[in-house]
């Protein structure tokens, strides 16, 4: 095992890649109550197209289809995964996300146990065409959920009229007609190519013995048999850089109107991991900057009646997926997003403060900081970074080192008009 000392925040990660290809990080936290760990593969609701394993030609699977795997590994034919979690003083969940699906416990005792359940329940899937029928009408009462969040379908909305032909746009769960074409050989298929140990990453962190715990994996790992996988070939459809709609609004029933803004990125491959990290780290101190509670426009819209405790920004910039959102709950959706848009656009023409930029650099250090206090957000966050080849311990050096004119030339390059859109859901 490789150690990985961070003198910045002080703290050490074991590192192991696995023969199978696993990678193995294990982040000993002493005088941690709790140990949480997650088992994620790099295989989230955008990897609808793809080469499978051991073919050559590309293959189109139903959308939704990694969510629906999700909720399916769950499933085993002569024991609940939950109840074995349950017994041994774990809680256990997963998540499916644009790029990633995650499958996690928490515990404060028997560790090596609910670690080895883990490993075996996500490397051992159960499929049969009556448990996949089942299962679809389960996620179809999820979905048509989802479907009346009147907060779920502002944030698709927004992403539908940014994208022309991402999948991004495209609901995690994916539609009730998509899941209802989906097979038990679909999911052998896309479970064969992504869940290889050479496209999953093993975190674990809290009070733990990392030479001991190594070894329990090792030896999980060895008695399992997997051929070599080469990288896989994921194919995404040619995305312009306009936005697909400009302005777009529906009705639900609801009573305060929502709206958001928001800003379509120019992804790219070819930059580094470390120069994406500074995109991201950029566009969020930019943000915070013309947003955040402490900004004038924030403070001047809240005199005005246009916000509430809803508005929030977000940003979303990966290899390959770039997006910026603003906005919340308003009675004057026509004037807030007009404002959102000033702002965005103004900063071809701002001077950022020195003084407030290095005011939110600290401030977003800060939070990080408190955050490494959590083994839940450190686990969350670990995993996205290391598979792009980066370390979460590196982002306070990053902010450190990112200055006012760096950040500015980002923003000012990266929102521009033809790639803002706006989308608002009015009361019916």
């Amino acid at each position: 095992m490789e150690t990985k000392r961070f003198a910045t925040m002080d703290e050490l990660v074991y590192y192991e890649k696995l023969a199978n290809g696993l990678q193995v990080y294990l982040m000993p936290k002493a005088g941690f109550n709790k140990t949480y760990a997650t088992f994620t593969t790099k295989y989230g609701s955008i990897d609808n197209h793809f080469v499978p394993l051991g073919q050559e030609a590309a293959i189109r699977v139903p959308d939704g289809i990694a969510h629906f795997l999700e909720h399916k590994l769950f499933e085993k034919e002569d024991y609940d995964v939950f109840e074995k979690f349950s017994a041994e003083g774990a809680s256990s969940n997963a998540f499916t996300s644009f790029m990633r699906t995650c499958y996690l416990f928490s515990t404060t005792s028997s560790i090596k146990e609910n670690l080895t359940t883990l490993l075996d329940f996500v490397q051992a899937p159960y499929f049969t065409e009556a448990t996949v029928e089942k299962e679809k009408g389960i996620i179809e009462e999820e979905i048509k959920m989802y479907e009346d969040n009147a907060d779920f379908k502002a944030y698709f909305g927004i992403l539908g009229n940014l994208f022309v032909n991402h999948p991004v746009k495209i609901d995690i769960g994916g539609t009730v007609e998509s899941i209802y074409q989906i097979t038990a050989s679909d999911l052998q298929v896309c479970y064969d190519t992504f869940y290889h140990p050479s496209n999953m990453i093993l975190f674990v962190v809290g009070d733990i013995n990392p030479e001991a715990l190594i070894e329990v994996i090792r030896t999980n790992q060895e008695a399992k048999t997997y051929a070599d996988a080469p990288a896989i070939k994921r194919v995404f459809p040619e995305e312009p850089t306009h936005v697909s709609v400009a302005n777009r609004q529906t009705k639900m029933a609801i009573s305060t109107p929502k709206v958001f803004v928001g800003a379509k990125g120019v992804a790219c491959d070819k930059l580094s991991a470390k120069a994406h990290l500074q995109i991201d780290l950029a566009l969020d101190v930019v943000l915070e900057l013309l947003f955040g509670s402490s900004s004038d426009y924030y403070e001047q819209a809240l005199r005005d009646a246009l916000i509430n405790d809803t508005f929030g920004f977000e940003s979303n910039h990966e290899p390959g997926l770039s997006f910026c959102l603003v906005g919340g709950d308003t009675f004057k959706p026509d004037e807030l997003a007009s404002g959102i848009k000033e702002q965005l656009l103004s900063l071809a023409n701002m001077n950022l403060d020195q003084e407030e930029f290095l005011r939110i650099k600290r401030k977003k250090i800060g939070q990080f900081l408190s955050a490494l206090n959590s083994v839940e957000a450190i686990a969350n966050q670990f995993t996205q970074y290391a598979f792009d080849g980066l370390s979460l311990f590196d982002i306070v050096d990053e902010l450190e080192d990112l200055q006012v004119e760096v950040a500015h030339k980002i923003a000012k390059d990266y929102f521009s008009a033809d790639r803002l859109s706006v989308f608002k859901i009015m009361p019916q």
